[in-house]
């Protein structure tokens, strides 16, 4: 055996993979289309009027990658704890601003809510933090069924819980712990429950995404998502140095256009020039068709192309980037209250639920909702790093339930009017928002697609409703072809497990022994 090892895609799973090969002694190669690593996790300049005002343009927080996986790459990140990390705001006087400070938690929920949410948010928190300690190892490690997964790696105590989770809705899990409030209960099943997901929050598979955002381990973290100081670029330039430092080479703006076959299995790739490149082992760090595509669907073994048939939905969210000349002032809040860099939660105010559920049954049949969930963020509240010398402030809106494709209309003519519509439904609870927009990069579902390369635009390449063994398996069935992007095991979003294991699974089928791991890690940035 040579060694001699072709990786598709400079993603961060890509690079977790080709870094740990490397490692092992294997020639690694990278091919990458874009002239940049890291596919979604950028930071980039990408508005005309605010050209030095830095951005995430996709990835934009960081919370699901173990923190074991960065002591074992040696990498150390500088992140920043949001505190607040949740913001709730009303049309009138009621918010709901959650951090550290519990007690504080507490007194808004008896003021403008019921003593019940408290309750029942402690005691969700509660069995969240134990279920996250419980299943961390599984992270990192090949996928075993649902009920497997609850034997081996969950307490007693908590498995019936992980089992109806797993398998049910955010609704119903959300529903045991006796929240009284709608919108309460909305934030927590719209934010976690549905990110990036092509289904509603009473549906099964809803359950298991929650659980996936909620397994942030990160330290200093408390299971809340967080800041990279300078954006989500941070990341892949700290993955990109660490391939390149166990000697992986990154060939940037070479585009693979095909995965070769003989009777043995893989040969190699093609790229777009016409380059043949000899390669014993293929890793596709791409999205489940991508890879599909590449080696051609009718050399897909027959079990595994059956499982293509499910997984095969088109992404339902957009990513309203902005570039802002202040801050959003919000209605709610008393003067001196500020809200940080918090996952800012913008929800219909009459009917909820029931206005969500609509919403989704617009995106379903190709229209666009009226209101739809939203989460804003404004990063440059917290990291300066990304301010340019006017002052301006880095946005977002990560907009949930967006017709992939319009049902009357198209995108070329929808794309602005419907991102202004966003803003002025963000101008209900912060008047004046819409006048602070100095310039937009809006990316709806099929811009998505095109911008980082993830067919139907789906974020996470396939619904997180797909657990575990339910995902694309590492090992493809074509001998030498291997799968490490985030459709495989555990998830879609910036985690890397899914390289880590498809690495570890090479290694093992080589026979090659793992490297040692290193000792560093991350870091917080204090403030």
């Amino acid at each position: 055996m040579s060694g001699q090892v072709a990786v598709i895609g400079a993603g961060h799973n890509g690079l977790v993979a080709a870094t740990l090969l490397a490692r092992a002694g294997l020639r690694v190669t990278v091919f990458e289309q874009a002239d940049v690593a890291g596919g979604a996790a950028r930071t980039e300049r990408p508005f005309p009027r605010a050209p030095q005002l830095a951005h995430s343009t996709g990835a934009y927080l960081l919370g699901l990658v173990p923190p074991e996986l960065l002591r074992l790459l040696d990498i150390e990140l500088p992140l920043i704890r949001r505190d607040p990390h949740y913001f709730l705001p009303t049309t009138g006087n009621r918010f709901l601003l959650l951090g550290a400070d519990r007690a504080a938690a507490v007194r808004q929920y008896r003021e403008f809510f019921t003593d019940d949410d408290a309750r029942a948010d402690e005691a969700m928190q509660a069995e969240l933090a134990a279920l996250r300690e419980d299943l961390a190892p599984a992270w990192l490690a090949e996928p075993l069924s649902v009920p497997e997964t609850a034997e081996r790696y969950i307490r007693p105590g908590l498995r019936n819980a992980f089992l109806e989770l797993c398998r049910g809705s955010v609704l119903d899990y959300l529903d045991r712990f006796g929240f009284r409030t709608p919108a309460i209960l909305a934030m927590y099943a719209v934010t976690d429950g549905i990110s990036g997901l092509s289904r509603c929050f009473d549906e099964p598979g809803s359950g298991h995404n929650f659980l996936v955002h909620n397994m942030c381990r990160l330290p200093g973290s408390q299971g809340t998502w967080m800041l990279v100081r300078g954006g989500m670029g941070t990341v892949s330039e700290a993955l990109t140095a660490a391939a390149e430092r166990a000697g992986a080479v990154i060939r940037r703006r070479t585009r693979v256009t095909g995965i070769e076959c003989g009777a043995q299995g893989v040969a190699g790739l093609v790229t777009e020039t016409g380059e043949r490149i000899s390669a014993e082992i293929v890793v596709a760090a791409t999205d489940p068709f991508e890879l599909r595509r590449l080696v051609g669907a009718g050399r897909i073994p027959a079990a595994l192309a059956e499982r293509y048939e499910h997984w095969e939905t088109p992404g339902m969210t957009a990513k309203i980037n902005l570039a802002l000349a202040g801050l959003p002032r919000f209605r709610c809040l008393p003067d001196g209250v500020g809200y940080g860099a918090a996952t800012i939660h913008l929800l219909p105010e009459d009917d909820v639920v029931a206005a969500l559920r609509a919403a989704y049954a617009a995106a379903r049949s190709g229209r666009l909702p009226e209101f739809p969930a939203i989460e804003w963020y404004v990063h440059t509240a917290l990291d300066d790093s990304l301010r340019d010398a006017d002052g301006h402030h880095s946005s977002a809106l990560f907009v949930q339930w967006v017709p992939y494709r319009l049902a009357a209309a198209e995108w070329d003519r929808e794309r602005d009017r419907y991102a202004a519509e966003l803003l002025s439904l963000c101008d209900r609870f912060a008047p004046g928002t819409s006048d602070l927009v100095v310039d937009m990069l809006p990316l709806m579902p099929p811009d998505i697609e095109r911008y980082f390369g993830l067919t139907g635009g789906h974020i996470h390449h396939i619904d997180n409703s797909f657990a575990f063994t339910d995902r694309m398996p590492y090992a493809t069935g074509i001998p030498g072809l291997y799968a490490a992007g985030a459709g495989c095991h555990p998830a879609g979003s910036v985690i890397g497990a899914a390289g880590h294991n498809a690495a570890r699974r090479i290694l093992a089928d080589l026979g090659v022994r793992e490297a040692a791991p290193r000792q560093t890690g991350p870091r917080e940035t204090r403030r």
